[in-house]
């Protein structure tokens, strides 16, 4: 799976909120400074061209809808992460995290009890 850019990132979150959006309803719901409409309609062609997104037609006017989930998306992006900053080790993983003061002993015990509720 191809990875996104910033904006196109920006795009496929709000698609995954929205579900199905036209252009218009995408660039409302970007951050700003709002990107112009035509940039928007641009890249989510892009977008469809590269098979995040498909459309409905209704005439002329596209509804666009995202065709891989974000769950699947964000188990590619944590992969790529993972192996190529920590040898593939969650464990490594966490402890960059623990030791860089990214998360605290609190946090960490959180994330034991959700692991221990999965089992």
């Amino acid at each position: 799976m191809q990875k996104l850019a910033k904006r196109e990132e920006q795009i496929m979150q709000v698609l995954w909120t929205l579900e199905k959006a036209f252009v218009k309803e995408i660039v409302e719901a970007l951050p700003e400074p709002k990107p112009h409409y035509n940039s928007v309609s641009t890249m989510v062609r892009i977008l469809e061209e590269k098979g995040f997104i498909g459309h409905t037609a209704f005439g002329k006017t596209h509804q666009y809808f995202p065709k891989i989930s974000k769950e699947t998306y964000q188990q590619t992006a944590v992969g790529d992460v993972l192996g190529k900053y920590f040898d593939g080790s969650v464990p490594k993983m966490v402890a960059y995290f623990a030791q860089s003061e990214k998360i605290s002993e609190d946090e960490l015990e959180e994330i034991l009890k959700m692991i221990k509720n999965q089992k």
